[in-house]
């Protein structure tokens, strides 16, 4: 690694550290960490930006480098061979036939290697790794982060272990264990899944993957901030919709525009909605409380099923300090827009992916999206990773004897 291009800076108390060593949390505010509250002492990376300025890189040259001064690796032939990111970016003019007011785009991760956001992360962590020589890498998943490192460490031969609750839905774990990664079921929780797996990172000195634990996932994450602003050809929405667990995919979209920032390449924050489910909501609901309190998750939304969100403290800083927005859903909005996505865009979203564009259609309903104004949903997963969440909404006919008579019957 190149010495100096990057330090880390815990979230909590601001120190930095300059070290080439594989580094997770503040060692000075994690020591006082317990199982029932978020971590303290997750780290930021942070970059010399005034040096990239000095060598006067814009916007254009940075992509053109693929944002290599913005990573945390020396080269970009570390990252995997699959395509990672570069999404599509789709503009939606009406639903159900009602012509939007706003300009509304839905940035669609689930055409990702593994159809989901979480290969960002992923794709990073194993080029940090590949490039420190490390060939075995752990992570806690409800699915989506376990089937990620799994596919994205079989195209790079590294040895992928997966801890996943036992209630993980079945694609996600046959995804996980298509791509020949070791998985070990746990009873009991993520949040249980994720503590095991520090244990064994401790025990075994395997690289650990886990959002809110490796800084390096954030760095992963935050590159679909420069993804929009290239897209929208430089120009800023004025809101994005993000589905909120952990707090880590929202705390990489503000890392990405925060680094613009620092580069004097944009000149605001966009407003930046979180959006949980009401069953799941202990991120939300515990910003700005002295006191950290927690509701036993129970959503259909897995992917944002969390009691304890690892990236409390970050996430709330992020919103709080940038004038962000945050909000709930039910579980029955969460379906309801799977629907509406799917029938009126072609796009098949799991129910966390969904729960962003619930938060859309509510502020819309509300009058909040002023016309005029630009709006961005990140779709986050694909609807096939849990086809047991819509089966509630799902009516399927009975079989007919194959004659025009009884075609006519379901189709007239």
């Amino acid at each position: 690694m190149s010495r100096g291009k990057f330090v880390y800076r815990c979230n909590d108390c601001g120190h930095e550290y300059m070290t080439e060593a594989v580094t997770y949390l503040c060692p000075s505010c994690s020591a006082t960490n317990s199982a029932t509250t978020p971590p303290k002492g997750v780290l930021k990376v942070i970059y010399d930006y005034s040096g990239i300025l000095k060598r006067s890189q814009g916007f254009e040259a940075l992509r053109k480098t693929g944002f290599i001064d913005l990573l945390p690796i020396d080269n970009l032939w570390s990252m995997p061979p699959l395509i990672v990111g570069n999404t599509p970016l789709y503009h939606i003019s009406e639903i159900d036939s009602g012509k939007l007011p706003f300009d509304l785009w839905l940035k669609d991760d689930s055409q990702n290697p593994t159809y989901s956001f979480k290969d960002r992360a992923s794709a990073l962590v194993s080029a940090y790794a590949r490039e420190k020589g490390i060939r075995t890498i752990v992570a806690a998943s409800t699915g989506n982060a376990g089937s990620s490192l799994a596919g994205i460490c079989a195209s790079q031969k590294q040895k992928a272990i997966i801890m996943v609750p036992e209630r993980a839905p079945l694609a996600k774990l046959t995804q996980i264990m298509m791509y020949g990664a070791t998985i070990v079921p746990v009873k009991g929780t993520y949040d249980q899944a994720f503590d095991l797996s520090i244990m064994a990172t401790r025990e075994f000195g395997w690289y650990n993957r886990n959002t809110a634990y490796n800084p390096i996932t954030i760095e992963g994450k935050k590159s679909v901030s420069f993804e929009l602003y290239g897209q929208l050809k430089k120009m800023l929405p004025d809101r994005i919709f993000v589905p909120v667990g952990d707090g880590v995919i929202i705390s990489g979209v503000y890392k990405g525009f925060e680094d613009l920032l620092s580069l004097k390449i944009i000149d605001r924050m966009p407003a930046i909605v979180a959006v949980q489910s009401e069953r799941s909501d202990n991120l939300v609901s515990n910003i700005g409380k002295e006191t950290f309190t927690i509701s036993p998750s129970d959503t259909i939304a897995d992917s944002i099923a969390v009691d304890i969100p690892r990236n409390f403290y970050m996430a709330a800083n992020y919103i709080q300090r940038y004038s962000g927005e945050y909000m709930t859903v039910s579980d029955e909005d969460i379906l309801n827009a799977s629907a509406i996505l799917s029938r009126n865009t072609g796009l098949f979203a799991e129910p966390a992916a969904a729960t962003a564009f619930a938060g859309m259609l509510s502020y819309s309903r509300n009058g909040i999206l002023l016309p005029g104004t630009t709006n961005v949903v990140l779709l986050t997963g694909c609807g096939l990773k849990d086809l047991n969440a819509v089966k509630p909404g799902i009516n399927m006919p009975d079989s007919i004897e194959p004659s025009v008579d009884n075609l006519k019957n379901i189709i007239l």
